[in-house]
């Protein structure tokens, strides 16, 4: 495998407004060459993610029936809460990892309440300390992925606000914690396979042991651990919204550390009940001509970011398909 970094962005900038635009042409470039791209300068405190870290291990360490107790079946459409080990698919086939779904925790009385991927989350009654530490973290890790939007509207020459005031003023939140047992380096089973993310883009944070990679123009590259970072990536309504400009990228995970390896994708998405059409003058403006990996083409899906969004987790989680 290629030894090839990807590139690291210092986002402050946008944070207290200094030089946007300056960012803006960094996550450009990043953009247009892989679609990911480490993130620092982002203000998340290191102890929030070690508390995080702290809980969701205790949670782990828990025998299969006490995590059982909080199974995604019992969520019903909000698609929250546990599932074992080979209990998620990519491509059809079972990846090796178990992990937590979790959500925007939605007050009584919400109106998105019913929709799927929406309602309340599940948490563990051993592990109380999961829950405050979950919520505080999608909190804070909102607030990180409209700075980095901010960046990604300017690159785009839009309003640097663009998408906080509108796809992203009610935006779907999602965050994923996994844990991904060690696996010897000559097999064939991959902890997630192949595969890009389905929305606007992924704020990720790995522990020490590595695992992920990333398919660039040059060949797949890992994306190794760096301290006090997150690894950003697009997703799909990015290619489709810049018309293929940008382009979502593949990306797969195996550990072969010999450690247990957790990791924390946070997923920031348009509002569920948006259409995401392409950009004024960017629609089919940078075509490759190369298919996608998957046959798809997110720039000719219709319908609302909910319709693209449940048809691909259906396909993750076949068994709660309603």
């Amino acid at each position: 495998m290629a030894e090839t970094r990807l590139p690291v962005i210092d986002v402050g900038p946008l944070r207290t407004g200094d030089d946007p635009d300056g960012v803006a042409r960094e996550i450009e470039s990043a953009c247009r060459d892989t679609g990911f791209f480490y993130v620092t300068g982002h203000g998340i405190p290191a102890d929030l993610l070690a508390r995080l870290d702290t809980a969701a291990r205790a949670f782990f360490a828990l025998p299969e029936p006490r995590k059982l107790a909080i199974a995604m079946r019992h969520a019903g459409p909000a698609w929250r809460g546990y599932f074992p080990l080979g209990g998620e698919l990519t491509a059809g086939r079972p990846d090796r990892k178990e992990g937590i779904y979790f959500g925007e925790e939605l007050p009584a009385g919400d109106p998105r309440t019913g929709l799927p991927l929406h309602g309340r989350n599940l948490f563990p009654a051993e592990v109380p300390s999961l829950r405050g530490a979950v919520l505080d973290y999608i909190a804070a890790l909102t607030g990180l992925a409209q700075d980095v939007l901010r960046g990604v509207a300017r690159s785009l020459d839009l309003p640097i606000d663009y998408f906080a005031a509108g796809y992203t003023r009610v935006p779907t939140v999602l965050f994923r914690i996994f844990h991904y047992p060690p696996q010897p380096p000559d097999t064939d089973e991959w902890g997630v396979g192949e595969h890009t993310d389905y929305g606007l883009l992924t704020l990720l944070a790995q522990d020490p042991n590595g695992g992920l990679a990333v398919r660039t123009p040059g060949g797949w590259v890992d994306a190794p651990p760096l301290p006090g970072t997150f690894v950003c990536n697009i997703g799909d309504m990015l290619e489709r919204l810049t018309g293929g400009w940008y382009r979502s990228t593949l990306h797969r995970v195996r550990n072969v550390s010999g450690n247990e390896r957790l990791s924390y994708p946070f997923f920031f998405d348009p509002d569920f009940m948006a259409e995401v059409p392409p950009l004024p003058g960017r629609a089919r403006t940078t075509a490759t001509g190369e298919p996608r990996w998957d046959g798809a083409d997110p720039v000719a899906f219709t319908g609302s970011y909910g319709d693209y969004l449940t048809a691909k987790v259906a396909k993750v989680f076949p068994e709660l398909r309603g």
